[in-house]
């Protein structure tokens, strides 16, 4: 406990999934935060949660696509709470899904939108900020995706590639401010992005993905909140520039799946086709 005592923490995408989980466990080990999406219900949802726990958090809701939403939750945060430690990059979509020659330009954007331009302006916005605080944390979800292709996933796993190639980039740049930048490789995790909309809804997903790795369990979001807090923690004050597999050791053999054709949106709507 208390391992964020007195930090400040921005986390997008926080409504649901690995979001909810991770702002639920920072406010428990007593950072106040800023819960950011533009699932306003489920995001006052977990306000609620925080708030019957005994933590601090308010609800900012952002779209992660738009400069001046993102501008406007750090300098929420800010003036909420008086300073910022760190910063969570964690929306995300499905985006852009089936066969690449089918693949809209429209759809290719909206996914890079959302996976790899709203990491780069949580990452712009939140370092001046940190740097007046001498020091912070700046991590992004990234995806094993991004490590290793997937058939049907060529827009998502492009774009969560960038999203390794901007963390390394980033953290040579701003080591010397004492902001730490790395990102997150989840495997399969139940969350309702995944599982919304598929046959047999989440039981189903989470059988399927028991299988696809050497642990034979799905991931759960708090695996991911788990790995977020230690890079948010002081634990990880010498870690920069890292890429942090937590797939229960997919990666080491990735299944090819096909995703279908389509364009999977944020996880509080439904999969367009």
């Amino acid at each position: 406990m208390n391992r964020l005592q007195g930090k400040v923490a921005v986390i997008t995408g926080a409504a649901s999934g690995m979001g909810r989980a991770t702002a639920i466990r920072f406010a428990a080990e007593g950072a106040a935060v800023v819960v950011a999406d533009l699932n306003s219900q489920g995001a006052e949802t977990v306000i609620s949660e925080i708030a019957a726990a005994g933590g601090k958090a308010v609800f900012q809701r952002t779209d992660v696509s738009s400069e001046a939403d993102i501008k406007a939750l750090i300098d929420r945060a800010v003036h909420e709470y008086g300073r910022l430690d760190i910063t969570y990059n964690n929306a995300g979509i499905g985006g852009a899904t089936g066969h690449l020659e089918e693949v809209t330009v429209e759809d290719w954007d909206k996914t890079f939108h959302v996976l790899t331009r709203a990491v780069f302006l949580g990452i712009k916005h939140s370092v001046g900020p940190m740097r007046k605080a001498g020091g912070g944390s700046i991590i992004s979800t990234s995806s094993v995706a991004g490590l290793k292709g997937a058939a049907g996933l060529s827009a998502y796993s492009a774009a969560k590639a960038a999203v390794v190639n901007l963390t390394e980039s980033a953290a040579i740049e701003y080591g010397r401010d004492r902001i730490r930048v790395n990102c997150i490789c989840p495997g399969g995790v139940i969350t309702p992005l995944v599982y919304r909309g598929q046959p047999g809804g989440e039981e189903a997903a989470r059988k399927n993905m028991a299988k696809q790795q050497p642990i034979p369990r799905a991931g759960q979001p708090e695996d991911i909140a788990a790995m977020a807090l230690f890079l948010a923690s002081d634990e990880s004050e010498w870690v920069t520039g890292t890429a942090m597999v937590v797939d229960g050791g997919m990666n080491t053999g990735n299944a090819r799946i096909f995703f279908g054709q389509g364009f999977s949106g944020p996880s509080f709507q439904r999969r367009e086709r």
